[in-house]
């Protein structure tokens, strides 16, 4: 069975993040997952511009660009400019007067659009947006912090994007809290990629081609 998996690059390594990226690319990771925070939106910092720079500069592997800001319209081509085809952005349409309008924006770069939608943002509030994004990153655990516990209820919101998604012509992305348990559940099911943290990647004794390879191995 085939499916994406994409490290979650805030858990990272900051000591030595070019040496994190060679080996997670070596390991196989298919994509490197950026989540840029502004303190406003969400009541934390993670990485920085600079920071997506650098692992743009490290790896000809798609990032995955994850903007939880206020207005990503204000400064949305701060990063496309320094992104390449093949690299996603995603917005919070809750972040956005006019999220299409930003939505754009990300198209004209030649980049894939994408809306990340909190655990309490229902897909009714968002049903329109799906027709103009490729991705949508269905948080299973509220923005802002790793390491914490999954959401239950979301799993509801899995189910009803996984009937839109042939018809709206998205894909969906899993993101936070994910173990072994979630891929062997929702990848069969039509999810198509995982963003992988604490739980299941960083933070363990083996290295990442190993523990890649055996999530790549589970039986379903």
């Amino acid at each position: 069975m085939e499916f994406e998996l994409m490290a979650s690059m805030m858990c990272a390594n900051y000591s030595s993040l070019g040496e994190e990226v060679k080996e997670l690319e070596e390991g196989g990771i298919d994509s490197f997952h950026i989540d840029i925070m502004d303190g406003r939106y969400v009541h934390n910092f993670a990485m920085s511009l600079n920071d997506m720079c650098c692992i743009r500069e490290c790896t000809k592997k798609p990032l995955d660009v994850h903007l939880m800001v206020e207005h990503p319209l204000n400064t949305i081509e701060l990063f496309t400019k320094h992104l390449q085809r093949g690299d996603t952005v995603y917005i919070h349409p809750e972040a956005e007067y006019h999220p299409s309008t930003t939505i754009q924006k990300i198209k004209d770069a030649g980049l894939i659009p994408g809306i990340a939608i909190n655990p309490g943002t229902s897909v009714e509030e968002v049903r329109m947006l799906l027709r103009i994004v490729d991705k949508v990153l269905v948080m299973s655990v509220n923005p802002g912090n790793a390491a914490q516990m999954f959401l239950p209820y979301v799993r509801e919101k899995y189910d009803e994007l996984l009937t839109l998604k042939d018809e709206m012509g998205f894909d969906i992305y899993w993101d936070g809290a994910c173990g072994a348990d979630k891929i062997k559940e929702y990848a069969p099911l039509g999810v198509k990629g995982f963003v992988l943290g604490t739980t299941l990647l960083f933070g363990k004794k083996a290295p990442y081609g190993e523990t890649l390879q055996k999530i790549r191995e589970m039986k379903f």
